[in-house]
């Protein structure tokens, strides 16, 4: 990691830079696939799993034997780790159930909004270098809470055609409808389109490399929703001298060890935390199953000295992390004080694993300063608002005047006469 010590204001923007990919560069090789699913179907499809996942596939749905035997392929260990995580999720997103207000806003005019359920959604869970299963669990629940009727899921198989048991588990308990063999680009395709085998659907929910994510860009030009802007994951920890430095290094590697592109931050007012995290780091890397990618990520990362906490409070707001930790003496003030973040973690006991796993709140979350406007997935994700208004006599005859003067100074008579004609009816 780079160790930067009292950095001036103007040097912000360029040290806490993302490690950036253009996916525009992508966008023919992407299109190309896109164009060529929506065109031929499950046989593109098919081809494109033998080119890029290595794999013939006669068939692309998993069986539904094949979901129900899954938990019979994990351990009892992990088979319990997931329903406890499944359980918390599940009880922090039915919370967030909204109840329908209905609201007079003038005597006679009732207005009122409705919350329903996005019809079809799609969840595209990477296959890659470890099996998301915890993903599958953070998109199929809140879908299944809101009350989608359709979950379609889709994720690359293994050389063997398989995909992983957890994932599999995961998505038969979390209320899945159909499960694919799909990866990449293709997948994206098919949920966006629909094959003869795959559905289409309203909203595609989920991460990727850089190809899905180019993919996902394009297909929500017009063709269907997405959950948001994805970059690389990312972690900022802001830290005291009472932070333990152990604690922190580990935070720091538990984010470095998601990919080569990911990137860790760390903010403090103490060199002498900052030394300490330092040979933690080097003491903890060797012993992660996944050095070899931590320590590409620990390229991208920083250790930067600042000289008050008011300024690491302006740099965070700044930097809008997709995760940040606050293990400082006061976590709960400076809290208070941060408007820009995907989700927060708070003292020194409470490391990003708990929220990516099995705390209850949702992991899929804003990156690259996108929490400066965008939320994590919640229920409201998986929802849609219908709004209603109703008049009486006594309510078009109290805002009438007020519509025709707005409308005939916008010099729209046809909107001011849809009012007159009402008004002169009941004369």
């Amino acid at each position: 990691m780079y160790y930067i010590q009292y950095p001036e204001k103007k040097e912000r923007a360029s040290l806490l830079a993302r490690p950036t990919f253009d996916t525009t560069n992508l966008f023919d090789t992407v299109k190309h696939i896109l164009v060529d699913v929506q065109k031929r179907g499950d046989k593109a499809v098919i081809e494109y799993e033998e080119k890029f996942d290595k794999i013939h596939l006669d068939v692309l749905q998993v069986s539904d034997n094949e979901l129900a035997s899954a938990e019979t392929k994990i351990s009892k260990e992990l088979k319990d780790a997931i329903l406890i995580a499944k359980k918390n999720i599940a009880n922090f997103h039915a919370a967030q159930v909204y109840s329908d207000v209905t609201i007079e806003t003038m005597p006679g005019i009732h207005c009122w909004q409705k919350n329903l359920p996005i019809e079809k959604v799609g969840l595209y869970i990477p296959g890659g270098t470890a099996p998301l299963f915890s993903t599958v669990l953070m998109l199929a629940i809140p879908a299944q809470i809101a009350g989608c009727k359709e979950i379609i899921l889709c994720s690359p198989p293994n050389s063997n055609g398989d995909i992983h048991p957890a994932i599999l588990f995961a998505a038969h308990i979390s209320g899945v409808s159909k499960v694919y063999k799909i990866g990449g680009v293709q997948a994206i395709a098919a949920m966006a389109y629909g094959t003869e085998t795959v559905p289409k659907v309203y909203k595609i929910f989920g991460p990727g490399n850089q190809y899905v994510t180019a993919a996902k860009q394009l297909v929500s030009l017009k063709d269907v929703a997405i959950d948001m802007p994805a970059g690389p994951s990312e972690v900022e920890v802001i830290a005291d001298e009472t932070a333990n430095p152990a604690f922190v290094a580990a935070d720091l590697l538990s984010q470095a060890e998601h990919g080569a592109d990911s990137s860790a931050i760390l903010l403090t007012t103490s060199n002498e935390l900052a030394a300490a995290v330092q040979q933690e780091i080097q003491q903890q890397l060797p012993l992660l199953s996944r050095a070899e990618i931590a320590v590409k990520a620990l390229n991208n990362s920083k250790i930067i000295l600042l000289h008050t906490m008011e300024d690491i409070i302006e740099w965070t707001n700044e930097y809008a992390p997709e995760h940040l930790i606050i293990s400082t003496k006061n976590y709960t003030d400076i809290a208070n004080r941060i408007t820009n973040a995907g989700s927060i973690f708070l003292g020194y006991l409470t490391p990003e694993s708990a929220g990516d796993y099995a705390s209850g709140t949702n992991h899929t979350l804003p990156t690259n300063g996108y929490a400066k406007a965008y939320s994590g997935v919640n229920l409201d994700s998986f929802k849609k608002k219908i709004t209603y208004q109703e008049l009486t006599k006594e309510g078009i005859q109290a805002i009438g005047s007020t519509i025709e003067v707005m409308a005939e100074n916008e010099l729209l008579t046809a909107h001011k006469n849809a009012v007159t004609l009402r008004l002169q009816s009941l004369v």
